[in-house]
């Protein structure tokens, strides 16, 4: 389906884009820890691994139909990725992201897992 593909691509796009501004932009901040960078590329970092799986998904002929896991896939990946580098910008003013990172990982990981059946 032309979405996953789509949605692939923007994330692959997305994780290379934040995960460069990490590495000279976020690092040259006095107020920013190791931790938080380590955060902000793990972020990234599965924005590409999920923006891949989009372009492969979408060319499989049986998975490219299936309803659970590519919205699945798309929605964790964006609250996963999403909470993480809100959280590193404006922890202070947006703590109650905290919670919301794992179960951003668990929709993604049902996605992925919902492939078996």
């Amino acid at each position: 389906m032309a979405y996953l593909w789509k949605t692939g691509a923007a994330f692959v796009s997305a994780g290379m884009i934040t995960g460069a501004f990490g590495a000279h932009g976020l690092r040259r901040r006095p107020d920013m820890s190791s931790d938080n960078i380590h955060a902000w590329e793990t972020a990234s970092s599965y924005a590409v691994y999920n923006g891949l799986a989009m372009l492969i998904l979408s060319l499989h002929p049986r998975f490219s139909k299936h309803r659970f896991a590519g919205p699945a896939i798309i929605g964790g990946g964006l609250v996963f990725s999403g909470s993480i580098w809100c959280l590193v910008l404006a922890r202070e003013r947006l703590r109650m992201l905290g919670p919301v990172t794992p179960l951003g990982g668990m929709v993604m990981i049902a996605g992925y897992l919902s492939l078996i059946f």
